[in-house]
């Protein structure tokens, strides 16, 4: 049995979450539940919308105002977290030069990774799809996004705060932040160059810290093509386990 002198000290609230209100249970005022006919209808037209969404590697040069993209990321902000640690930080670089230096160092690992890292049944996987080390998306398009998984926090004293479903966490956050761009009309491409440990250094971000993905933002080339995919269908992707009376 563990000495009772021994055990560890709960951290305070103020210690874990310097500078915030402690948190508190309120009434879910917001919440207005509609009739089904109304849910089927959104639900439906918001299925039509997204299965429009395409991954676009031909981006215009023409500029996206940054309020756009500041709402996209407020969108992603709003993501479910482990213990609402919100494990996520967003870069968003508009500097042709920044861009131009983020570009050279991707194309740099990527020529690396088509080259030598990658195995034959990688790239016969990405033929159809007509990716290759040229990344022309990272200075074509107005902003590029940088989003980074924080393992653990830092607090003010310089202790790490351990973080919860980190991956599950930003993953999620990730999908609202396309998803909000596919709404308002923008485009991007989830760009995953390999190794990332350069980003890290490039834009000055902390230890705790791993870029996950690489998001051009903006508007989709005049020329642009996507390939010609088709989605799995929602009996490939769906098992469900009911009762004999429910439809």
């Amino acid at each position: 049995m563990t000495d009772p002198s021994e055990r560890r000290p709960t951290p305070s609230h103020d210690m874990v979450y310097p500078g915030r209100e402690e948190a508190r249970l309120v009434p879910l005022a917001a919440y207005a539940r509609r009739p089904v006919s109304e849910m089927r209808s959104l639900a439906t037209g918001f299925y039509a919308e997204m299965n429009r969404r395409r991954t676009v590697r031909h981006f215009s040069t023409d500029p996206v105002p940054r309020e756009l993209v500041e709402l996209a990321i407020r969108t992603a902000g709003t993501a479910p977290s482990g213990a609402h640690h919100q494990p996520w930080h967003f870069v968003v670089i508009g500097d042709p030069a920044l861009k131009a230096r983020i570009r050279e160092a991707a194309e740099r690992e990527e020529f690396e990774t088509y080259q030598r890292r990658m195995s034959e049944e990688w790239r016969t996987a990405l033929a159809p799809i007509g990716t290759h080390w040229v990344k022309e998306h990272l200075t074509d398009a107005p902003w590029i996004v940088v989003l980074f998984k924080q393992s653990y926090g830092i607090l003010p004293d310089g202790t790490k705060r351990k973080n919860y479903y980190v991956d599950e966490s930003v993953g999620i956050a990730a999908g609202m932040f396309i998803t909000a761009l596919h709404h308002m009309g923008l485009v991007t491409l989830t760009h995953t160059p390999t190794p990332t440990g350069f980003l890290r250094e490039l834009l000055n971000r902390g230890k705790n810290e791993t870029a996950v993905l690489v998001l051009p933002v903006g508007f989709p080339h005049a020329e642009a093509t996507v390939p010609d995919f088709t989605r799995k269908p929602l009996e490939e992707i769906t098992t469900w386990h009911v009762a004999d009376d429910v439809t």
